[in-house]
């Protein structure tokens, strides 16, 4: 286990050690709060962006289940007629230049993975900056759009915003409930109290005072040739090799066994980079990943190489609420 594998577990039990990094806690708390306190006092230079922006984070270190709600919304606004665009940091990118449109012809090197994984499902406008009020601005130069999605950027508060989305991972909560370093928390949990709603990932109905929703396993498609296949290809009590490079590696492995197949699990960094030789396991049975980790391995892809998609379905009384937000951001035609 690596030292971050080992901080986020102590993280999320509570581990009495970690009352060590209390002092440097206080110190990135206070960091933060200045940030926010400079933002909402309209301190600082603030990009406003012509149309509504909404902010799809969290507060916590770590997979929450960001990118299949956004394909979600990008649908669902395009259901409503909307033109919608996506703005993303770009989590390991090199691009030739910020900021960079990304294309689904690019490589995840260029792109990132998470922006590249967006793309190639929905073919929406996305573009990658860390800055990401430029990324908006260089966006609406290009497409003209109704609505903007910020993948993350929660704490990027040189963005104005108009809708808040937060994402807690049912299963593992806050953790510790304690600030970087001591704990998960990339803000203090009272900064729930002023976002707009909050999702929980993996509950099957609406907790008090948030919605749910669910990630929904639909088929396996085949990293080589694209071929879409049924849950059903696999047998229950299938042994395969399962891949995960992604914030919360368990909620992968867990999602294969309630499928009733067998993983060996395989647990890398988040937005680790593969090869063919990493991905070299014995014995030799199929491999399963998930589909933004396929995003950088279709170029070495094995024959029996698959990626699980899946589909983020909100409860019925946050697409009611969604919706009613919408009608509010958006003038009528």
């Amino acid at each position: 286990m690596s030292l971050s594998e080992r901080l986020t577990a102590a993280w999320y039990a509570g581990h009495p050690a970690l009352a060590v990094l209390r002092p440097l806690e206080w110190l990135y708390r206070g960091v933060v709060r200045r940030k926010r306190e400079r933002f909402l006092a309209g301190e600082g230079t603030i990009y406003r962006a012509p149309v509504p922006v909404v902010v799809v984070g969290n507060i916590t270190v770590g997979g929450t289940g960001k990118t299949p709600l956004i394909l979600w919304l990008i649908e669902h606004c395009r259901s409503r007629g909307l033109r919608v665009g996506v703005v993303s940091r770009g989590y390991g990118a090199k691009p030739p230049q910020l900021p960079w449109r990304v294309r689904a012809d690019q490589a995840a090197g260029i792109a990132g993975d998470e922006p590249l994984l967006i793309v190639q499902r929905s073919g929406v406008p996305l573009m990658i900056d860390p800055e990401r009020s430029r990324a908006v601005a260089a966006l609406l130069v290009e497409e003209p759009l109704d609505l903007i999605l910020s993948d993350d950027g929660l704490q990027h508060y040189r963005m104005a915003r108009d809708l808040e989305l937060v994402l807690i991972d049912a299963a593992r909560g806050l953790g510790n409930r304690r600030c970087l370093p001591a704990g998960p928390l990339r803000e203090p949990v009272e900064r729930l109290h002023s976002v707009d709603a909050l999702l929980h990932n993996g509950a099957a109905n609406d907790p008090v005072g948030a919605y749910g929703f669910t990630l929904q396993p639909r088929a396996l498609v085949n990293l080589r040739s694209g071929e879409r296949l049924p849950l059903s290809h696999f047998a229950p009590g299938q042994a395969l090799h399962a891949v995960a490079g992604i914030g919360n590696p368990q909620r992968f492995f867990t999602t294969l066994e309630r499928l009733h197949w067998r993983p060996v699990a395989h647990t890398f960094a988040d937005h680790a980079q593969f090869d063919a030789a990493l991905l070299n396991f014995s014995p030799a049975l199929p491999l399963v990943m998930t589909e933004k980790d396929a995003v950088k391995c279709r170029a070495f892809a094995a024959e029996d190489w698959w990626y699980l998609a899946v589909d983020a379905e909100p409860s019925a009384a946050f697409i009611a609420w969604f919706d009613g937000q919408l009608q509010h951001l958006l003038p009528r035609p």
